[in-house]
């Protein structure tokens, strides 16, 4: 990589020394860096463009999924790859992949021979999502960016329960490929990827290279049915799933979308998925 390009996002979870681990790392390899720090929401898309413009040979991302997410959409159309440095709370995109969350581990992969995979992405108008859409839990359930500064990993937890400390139940009318549903339910997930290893039957689909999209609808779940969820002991009463490259949902009640976490907009949306769209630096 001669024109390496690295966008930091310093609002990203963790606290560390930055620019010293990557300035050692690079210098070590003797790989010229360029970095550029974003300030505020659409940076990180703006100079992924720029980078693309100014013929990089990669652009890497240090900052949560969020992040990453706007940083892919920067890349449209480009073929230039991308880079992931670890720096957010999940860090969901690295852990699917195998990227270590060590910064410094995940720096030495970007300078020795990096194996780039291609992977899928969904897309929802002219916005793509590497991870994940998702409709049904109310802003005051999610894990906000304050919730994750305080908590950490743990704010996820804290969202799940909320959820389902208050289940609220809508019908949802659910197009497949063409093929129409209405289903009674309380969270609707689209999938991409998947980082978390569960043995749900449906989890075991799940990938970002098959060229088809998750749909799974939580149908219900209270708090009595947590210790059962964590220890994968569940049944299909509680999920729905299905899969395809094309997924409307429609709720009968219009619902806040959030895409890759971030505010994405109301229902009724279409994900569409977008087989092989980007390049990505993963291990050996």
């Amino acid at each position: 990589m001669k024109n390496l390009h690295i966008i930091v996002n310093p609002a990203a979870g963790r606290d560390e020394a930055i620019l010293n681990t990557l300035n050692r790392v690079f210098r070590e390899h003797d790989v010229a860096w360029h970095v550029y720090v974003t300030q505020g929401l659409g940076d990180a898309q703006r100079l992924a463009r720029e980078a693309v413009a100014a013929g990089a040979d990669l652009v890497a991302g240090y900052g949560g999924d969020g992040t990453l997410m706007e940083i892919a959409n920067g890349l449209d159309d480009s073929d230039t790859p991308l880079g992931v440095l670890p720096g957010g709370t999940a860090n969901s995109i690295a852990r699917e992949l195998g990227i270590p969350t060590d910064l410094a581990q995940a720096a030495e992969l970007l300078c020795q021979a990096p194996r780039m995979r291609r992977i899928d992405l969904g897309k929802i108008g002219e916005r793509y999502f590497m991870l994940h859409v998702y409709t049904g839990m109310r802003p005051s359930q999610r894990a906000d960016r304050d919730l994750k500064d305080s908590l950490g990993i743990f704010a996820y937890l804290l969202s799940t329960l909320r959820v389902l400390a208050d289940p609220q139940e809508t019908r949802y009318t659910l197009s497949i490929d063409g093929v129409e549903t209405e289903q009674d339910g309380i969270v609707c997930f689209i999938l991409n990827a998947l980082s978390v290893r569960i043995d749900w039957s449906f989890a075991k689909t799940i990938s970002p290279d098959d060229g088809l999209l998750d749909l799974v609808l939580v149908k219900k779940a209270t708090l009595a049915a947590l210790p059962g969820l964590i220890q994968e002991k569940i049944t299909d009463e509680f999920f729905q799933h299905w899969r395809g490259r094309e997924i409307s949902v429609r709720a009968e009640v219009a619902q806040k979308v959030w895409i890759d976490g971030e505010a994405g907009g109301e229902t009724p949306f279409t994900a569409l998925a977008v087989p092989q769209a980007l390049r990505i630096i993963v291990p050996q």
